[in-house]
């Protein structure tokens, strides 16, 4: 079973129909949606300040997902909309990922930072603090910068195929034995 911890009188809420894996972590103020799936060794940390992830979005395997205190000089909370992917071993640190988008695998996105609708983010990619990317697009390196917009057919084919196939793998795991 996942940890759940609660901390400073906030304790993780989660949505109906997610699944969490058993070495999952939501500590706090944490806040996800139904139908998500939050994969093993992902941590979730509102311990300092507030993680809300919204419906059908799924938090793949050694993802790290923090903020910064709301008494420091620059504060950040982590909002992560509707049918995101957020690939393995990402770090989401304080930023805001509007819906439809895909975080790649080993990238990371910084405090305040936002990140439009249906954008990709390509793997190992850093979007630095402060930043505001572009709805539809992708954006890859370090420090990422815009490439391309992303067309209709990548986001059916990448962003809303990977979001639909997770909340399929995380059926594999809720059948009963």
């Amino acid at each position: 079973m996942a940890l759940l911890k609660k901390v400073r009188g906030h304790e993780p809420q989660v949505g109906k129909k997610t699944f969490l894996a058993e070495t999952a972590v939501l500590i706090g103020d944490v806040t996800v949606g139904e139908d998500c799936s939050i994969w093993y060794n992902a941590v979730l940390r509102g311990d300092v300040n507030k993680i809300v992830i919204g419906d059908r979005t799924n938090i793949q395997d050694g993802t790290v997902i923090h903020t910064t205190f709301d008494m420091s000089k620059h504060p950040s909370q982590t909002h992560i909309g509707n049918d995101v992917s957020i690939g393995h071993n990402a770090t989401i640190h304080g930023a805001v990922i509007e819906d439809k988008c895909l975080i790649g695998m080993g990238a990371t996105v910084l405090d305040n930072a936002v990140v439009g609708t249906g954008c990709i983010i390509a793997a190992n990619a850093l979007v630095l603090a402060n930043s505001r990317l572009e709805p539809n697009s992708l954006y890859a390196g370090i420090p990422a910068k815009k490439i391309k917009e992303v067309t209709p057919e990548q986001r059916s084919e990448i962003i809303e195929r990977t979001a639909r196939d997770y909340r399929l793998y995380a059926s594999w795991f809720e059948e009963k034995e």
